[in-house]
């Protein structure tokens, strides 16, 4: 069982895990928002879908680009401020969407999207750490599961609009006012001061060091942890990407049925991250991370050895439930890398975790070509076992302010 050292909590420190977490909320709101929208986008430019296509593509390639901004960003106004702030440039962004008159512009925005949404994801992430720490207890798994709810919510908002038959201009611009709103009022929330003065010993099980040997150290846990933060991409990006297409093809579902896939790993990944951490607090980062990767892999190596309806709702909820916790426990471990300066090992850890999202599809639709989707899903096995071996380089415990 892994000790964690509880405090009391502050009234600022509890204004600042409430701002940082509608911060979590708004970020997935943002973007999810358009997704409903995206037909009646590609009809009012007159595009076909190879061309949204390859706008939509800008998402991924202006977080490759842009999001390495973070940490500069990050060092010079604050962790906090520029989750807040960026946000509101977020909602803008996203707004400008609606505006774009031809296919130049939409991609050009929705590159731009793209980056602001990776410098935002890194310095909330950077915020709720450095809350986490005046905690001195997990808190980290729970703002990901109100990101998580924050994705139905936006959905949702964008389902609603769309059946409303509300002008794309109309709803995204509404959403831009009084989200863009609410994320400038939590800056107000957000903790003061610069995010280095916030900088704590590492833990007990973390290497140290100075000078060089502590930047190359630093460097090599950055490449596992980016394999770990790749692995988990590998999983999620299975479940909507490829669930309903094996539920489909290979198994003959409904349409109807072949969309639960996808359901099953959204609903248990968000349990999972809502109850998360006082299970990481009680058995710890490295222990809940490792369990996860074994749960993900025998998940689907069931999926796939028993190729079932049943068994793939199985598979998918304990692929969600296994890695529901692993993301944030990479962004605490690469947060609290000695040798480095703050928020490069978050910006360098969602970088690489962006990498895997562009990679997984093209990867396993290859091997799907080459064999059959059965085969390439094997991808997400071998996954699996990768979080479950190189798991044991994560803290076992959070580090307290000291």
């Amino acid at each position: 069982m892994s000790a964690v050292l509880s405090t009391t909590p502050t009234r600022e420190l509890r204004r600042a895990r409430a701002a940082v977490a509608v911060c979590f909320a708004l970020n997935a709101i943002f973007y999810a928002n358009l997704v409903p929208r995206l037909p009646a986008l590609r009809d009012d430019l007159g595009l076909s879908n190879s061309a949204l296509g390859l706008a939509l593509a800008g998402v991924p390639l202006g977080a490759l680009i842009l999001g390495p901004a973070a940490a500069v960003l990050v060092r010079r106004y604050s962790s906090g401020l520029v989750a807040s702030y960026g946000s509101v440039v977020l909602a803008i962004g996203v707004a400008a969407v609606a505006v774009a008159p031809n296919w130049p512009a939409l991609a050009a925005v929705l590159l731009v999207v793209g980056g602001m949404d990776a410098i935002v994801d890194v310095a909330q992430n950077a915020h709720g750490l450095r809350v986490q720490r005046g905690y001195g207890r997990s808190i980290l798994n729970a703002l990901h599961g109100l990101w998580s709810l924050g994705a139905v919510a936006g959905g949702l908002l964008g389902s609603a609009a769309a059946g409303l038959d509300i002008p794309l201009g109309r709803h995204l611009g509404a959403m831009a006012v009084v989200f863009g709103l609410v994320a400038l009022l939590t800056a107000r929330w957000m903790l003061p001061g610069r995010d280095d003065e916030a900088i704590t010993e590492p833990a007990a099980d973390q290497p140290t060091g100075g000078g060089r040997s502590a930047r190359r150290s630093a460097v090599i846990a950055l490449a596992v942890l980016g394999t770990l933060a790749a692995s988990a991409a590998f999983v999620e990006d299975s479940a909507s990407s490829w669930s309903a297409i094996w539920l489909r093809d290979d198994l003959a579902a409904t349409a109807a049925v072949a969309g639960l896939g996808f359901v099953a790993f959204q609903v248990a990944m968000t349990l999972g991250r809502l109850t998360g951490d006082r299970v990481v607090d009680r058995f710890g980062q490295r222990r809940v991370a490792r369990i996860g990767g074994a749960v993900a892999a025998a998940g689907f190596g069931l999926m796939l050895a028993v190729p079932t309806v049943p068994t793939t709702l199985l598979g998918y909820a304990l692929a969600g439930v296994g890695v529901a916790t692993l993301v944030p426990a990479v962004y605490a471990a690469a947060d609290g890398l000695p040798g480095l300066r703050p928020g490069v090992g978050l910006t360098a850890v969602n970088w690489l975790l962006r990498i895997g999202f562009l990679v997984s599809p093209p990867l396993v639709g290859l091997f799907a070509d080459l064999a059959e989707l059965r085969t390439g899903l094997l991808v997400v096995v071998l996954a699996g076992l990768l979080v479950l071996t190189l798991g044991r380089t994560l803290r076992t415990t959070v580090a307290p302010t000291s």
